[in-house]
């Protein structure tokens, strides 16, 4: 079971770490640095990004209760 837990916390990690670097930068800081802050935004946030913003959300989510339940597992086997 721990060891399951383990593995979805990996494949959680990576996931928002790629969803967070799909992420269009919001001017400023070090996304001007790579070339971020040359894209002129038209107005608003767009279909794609409102839903890039919903699945991050629910994988960080799902990561956190990962690491909850994995925390929880350890403590009560040992």
């Amino acid at each position: 079971m721990v060891m399951a837990f383990q593995i979805a916390l990996i494949v959680f990690s990576l996931l928002l770490m790629l969803l967070v670097l799909m992420h269009k930068g919001k001017g400023g800081g070090l996304s001007d640095m790579f070339g971020g802050g040359m894209q002129s935004s038209v107005g608003g946030s767009s279909v794609a990004e409102r839903n890039l913003d919903r699945i991050t959300v629910v994988v960080a989510l799902v990561w956190f209760a990962c690491v909850v339940v994995l925390g929880l597992l350890v403590k009560l086997g040992d």
